[in-house]
């Protein structure tokens, strides 16, 4: 369900950064990685409207009734600049567009400072929390670094795979991509999930082997750890605004204690050189997420709404 004219992909990557880049939205999904890597599986595609770029896509996480219903992301700014009139253009202009293929509107991904900004220009939209795709946003110092009794239990975990352990951090590389691919396989077929689980996984691994091969022209950044020469845990992720990283991709093998704090310390590390914080993504309202990603205590959560007409 492709409404707007351009899709996401390489080609058009330089049309689309600096839209991307005008303003520190903070949030996951607008990230150029995020929405390369899940190109596919939304639908997302972009256009212009007005003084702004806007995003549609498909979400999965909510059925309406059987039927995926698309959203568009708020109008992106390419020069930082938020203007009333032109925000109010911009999403009638989007919203026209909408109706006349027959579909509904509606805005996702909007941070609360957006929120302000477009009901100030749109006072006939209202604005429902969605709290599923809160973000997690964690210093990258005080991930690189564990310290303080707040950190206390994932530093003993460190420290026990260290202790118990000899490793290599590696930089990941698309050269590694059958490497990778054969990892996450073996990683998604040890679990034990229905099969519209396992069916959601395999679109994922699609996504994952394309990002792989392509990972250097996506701006992608990851690591692995090596144990006896083998890949045993994966982290990558891609550049959102100034400051930020996006970690879209962590997995470890559970068999090695203290290995998913240990990939995480790792990859903290390699872009602690240019990324102040890390936004780890959205728990999806899957409460053992939520708890993994509040233990390690971000220092915001970043919440999101979905604006509608009244």
């Amino acid at each position: 369900m492709y409404l707007f004219d351009n899709k996401i992909s390489l080609d058009t990557r330089d049309d689309l950064q600096p839209y991307l880049d005008g303003y520190e939205y903070k949030t996951s999904g607008l990230s150029f990685t995020s929405l390369y890597m899940w190109r596919d599986v939304n639908d997302f595609c972009w256009d212009i409207f007005g003084d702004y770029a806007c995003i549609c896509g498909i979400s999965h996480l909510e059925l309406e009734d059987g039927i995926i219903l698309p959203f568009m992301s708020p109008p992106l700014t390419k020069d930082g600049e938020y203007n009333k009139d032109s925000i109010r253009e911009s999403i009638f202009l989007a919203k026209e567009h909408f109706e006349k293929q027959g579909q509904p509107f509606s805005i996702r991904l909007v941070p609360p400072s957006l929120v302000k900004l477009i009901s100030e220009a749109v006072p006939e939209m209202e604005w429902i929390d969605d709290r599923p795709n809160y973000d997690y946003i964690y210093d990258v110092d005080q991930l690189v670094e564990l310290k303080g009794r707040k950190f206390h239990g994932k530093k003993n975990h460190l420290n026990y795979f260290k202790a118990n352990n000899e490793y290599e951090y590696v930089p990941m590389t698309s050269a590694m991509t059958d490497d990778l691919m054969d990892y996450v396989r073996a990683f998604n077929a040890r679990k034990d999930i229905p099969a519209n689980e396992m069916e959601l996984l395999k679109f994922e691994e699609n996504a994952m082997e394309d990002v792989f091969s392509n990972l250097e022209a996506t701006g992608m950044k990851g690591g692995v750890i090596k144990i006896n020469g083998k890949i045993e845990a994966i982290a990558a992720g891609g550049r959102l605004g100034s400051d930020m990283i996006v970690e879209h991709i962590e997995k470890a093998n559970v068999d090695f204690r203290g290995l998913y704090p240990a990939i995480n310390n790792e990859f903290s590390k390699s872009v602690q050189g240019w990324a102040k914080y890390m936004n780890r993504e959205e728990d999806m309202d899957i409460m053992n997420l939520r708890k993994a990603k509040l233990s390690y205590r971000p220092v915001e959560i970043l919440e999101k709404y979905i604006g509608v007409f009244k």
